[in-house]
């Protein structure tokens, strides 16, 4: 009856993991052995683990991610002209507690958006928060929320993020609304987070797109600023994968 009531008080508390281990070592007996410190640390560390494993789902939930990618699963033997140990070194995150920006540059299939993405993934792995957005959604989210009155809420939500990254970087000339959203998203994120902007045009491009050189000179300012830069060079990756790839392999 004791041990029924603990287990009752436990799940009562939502310490459910708790519950399950410390079943478990009834069950099996495998613990029986151990001391007392030993044993609730066993189960103070299921407890853990399995909030700690919930906090990461929520995050890549959030984060919204293309592809199921990761940096594990990157390919380094396409001729692309992607260092290894860059990829590894921006991996520990240092960047994202600096608080840096991470620029990736190169040709359509090249491989932008799956590295973009692994990027988040460790990130939210590394316990930051994280979301992905192709930059016409992001555009469009924020016309929506210019008619809807969620404009400000959202604006709030993007800065609050530890790493915003942004895919399919100006793919066409801005209008002067779109222009004016973006500069504040990126002016509220500045040297306070971390910004990935993954993009077919080259850095020297983004002035003429963007349009107006004053707010041209400061969105490209702020992202600029002390960022990490990826320029991938090559042919498609697109011509050497004959199906989408599944289970976390790289595809474009």
């Amino acid at each position: 009856m004791l041990i029924e009531q603990t287990l009752d008080k436990l799940n009562a508390m939502k310490l459910g993991a708790m519950a399950d281990a410390f079943q478990q070592q009834l069950q099996t007996g495998e613990a029986a052995t151990l001391g007392f410190e030993e044993r609730f640390g066993l189960l103070a560390d299921a407890e853990w683990t399995a909030r700690e494993q919930r906090k990461l789902t929520r995050r890549l939930q959030t984060a919204k991610l293309r592809y199921p990618a990761s940096l594990e699963a990157v390919d380094f033997t396409q001729p692309r002209q992607l260092n290894r140990q860059q990829v590894l070194t921006l991996g520990t995150c240092a960047w994202l507690a600096e608080r840096h920006n991470l620029i990736v540059t190169g040709p359509c299939g090249i491989g932008k958006s799956f590295l973009a993405c692994a990027f988040v993934e460790r990130a939210c792995r590394r316990g930051f928060t994280a979301r992905y957005l192709r930059m016409p959604r992001l555009l469009h989210e924020l016309a929506v929320g210019r008619g809807d009155g969620s404009y400000t809420r959202l604006l709030a939500r993007l800065a609050k993020l530890d790493l915003l990254a942004i895919d399919d970087w100006m793919l066409a000339p801005l209008r002067d609304t779109e222009r004016r959203d973006l500069t504040e998203v990126i002016e509220d994120r500045a040297e306070r987070a971390s910004t990935l902007i993954a993009s077919q045009l080259p850095v020297t491009d983004w002035h003429a797109v963007i349009g107006d050189p004053n707010q041209a000179d400061a969105i490209c300012d702020r992202l600029l600023h002390d960022a990490h830069r990826i320029d991938l060079k090559g042919r498609s990756m697109r011509r050497t994968h004959d199906a989408p790839a599944k289970g976390g392999k790289e595809t474009t």
